[in-house]
């Protein structure tokens, strides 16, 4: 499909705009660039800081300093009253650890099977789209992390840069985050895209058939996309004027179209019930994750983690549970492990080491999760993934 690249890219950001109007994200602030530190992001002096970041919420604290208002009130944003966002975290505090006595802990295995692949550890980056809004590296800061430290990534449909970008800058083998277009040949190219771009797995997000209301997000993003300055990769050529990013006519047929026209795994992202992980089962899905979408849609006061429990009941082993949303601790990635996930996918975290320093900022979040978990599970007494098991854990 040829077009002309410069209609493409105004055909893109009106199409972006029309999008994002669903909800009352266009209604939340005047568009403004004085509160979007866009362009000077990074030139804040934080060397007397890198000794004091302890933990991720150091680094929360850091992106505040160095990102935009508008970028912060985007990414930290969600729906409603932000329950669900608050209630995604504050629902861990609810579970507690059974720790094990006397068993030696000398070496400690992190590794997970997962989709056909061993992965070094089970913390997974999920897809979060517009990372060019907290740093101008965006997504591919974020993917040279993750294959310096060892970390498997989800590129979101909505990124920055395309996924072919992102794949041939870091070398990354990603796994593809898929909102489905109503024109399946649009869907169809996006797919062919990722797989060309080396992608095994595709990740159907089922949760977005029209944007939360996400009152308190920032609108320099829509203006940054306007004007042309964060670009919508994975989109360049393809998208028609007055098609959406999302399908609010999708159905779980979606499932038996994506395994007719793509090779990759596919995984339903968005699951929060027994019954539509019966029905995911049902159509031969590869995997499963648990998510709410950070908040960021329905203000369901649930969290994913008090999800989990019946959906890995459910499944009975029979495919992978991943689950996101509220994961801030090493103790908090043990606690959905000893649940039933087979591993977690984080956003947050990784985009507040992104907007406060870039790929070193993504490394850092990265090295401090994975070295907590690790430290979690000798105090707790569990030697590998495998051995973490419910009798670890108790629930309020």
């Amino acid at each position: 499909m040829k077009s002309n690249s410069n209609t493409d890219s105004k055909i893109q950001r009106r199409q972006f705009t029309k999008w994002v109007s669903l909800s009352s994200l266009s209604l939340a602030l005047p568009i403004s660039f004085t509160s979007c530190n866009f362009e000077n992001s990074q030139k804040i002096d934080t060397t007397t800081e890198l000794s004091d970041l302890k933990n991720v919420f150091d680094l929360e604290k850091l992106s505040s300093k160095v990102m935009g208002e508008d970028a912060l009130l985007y990414l930290n944003g969600g729906a409603d009253d932000l329950k669900t966002v608050k209630i995604n975290s504050d629902a861990y505090q609810k579970i507690q650890i059974r720790a094990r006595r006397l068993i030696d802990v000398r070496n400690i295995s992190t590794n997970v099977d997962l989709f056909g692949q061993n992965l070094d550890n089970p913390i997974v980056l999920s897809p979060v789209g517009f990372q060019g809004f907290f740093h101008p590296d965006g997504e591919i800061a974020t993917a040279k992390a993750s294959v310096a430290k060892k970390h498997q990534m989800i590129v979101s449909s909505v990124s920055n840069s395309s996924v072919t970008e992102i794949a041939n800058q870091s070398q990354a083998k990603l796994w593809f985050q898929l909102y489905p277009t109503p024109d399946r040949k649009i869907t169809k190219l996006l797919l062919d895209r990722a797989e060309k771009a080396g992608c095994k797995v595709c990740v159907l997000t089922v949760d977005t058939p029209v944007v939360g209301n996400r009152e308190r997000s920032g609108t320099t993003l829509m203006k940054l996309v306007q004007t042309g300055k964060l670009k919508m990769g994975n989109f360049e050529g393809i998208l028609p004027d007055g098609m959406g990013f999302s399908d609010p006519g999708m159905t779980w047929d979606m499932i038996d179209w994506l395994k007719s026209n793509c090779d990759m795994k596919i995984v339903v992202k968005g699951i929060v019930t027994k019954e539509d992980a019966a029905l995911a089962r049902a159509r031969g899905v590869d995997g499963i994750i648990v998510s709410n979408h950070g908040g960021r849609q329905l203000e369901s006061n649930r969290a994913t983690i008090d999800c989990l429990p019946e959906i890995v009941a459910e499944i009975k082993n029979g495919i992978p549970v991943l689950i996101d949303g509220g994961i801030r601790r090493g103790t908090d990635i043990f606690k959905a492990l000893a649940l039933g996930a087979t591993a977690v996918c984080i956003g947050r975290p990784f985009c507040w080491g992104l907007g406060a320093l870039g790929q070193q900022g993504v490394e850092m979040v990265l090295d401090i999760l994975k070295a907590e978990l690790i430290r979690d599970m000798q105090l707790a007494g569990t030697t590998s993934i495998e051995k973490i098991s419910r009798n670890h854990v108790l629930k309020n």
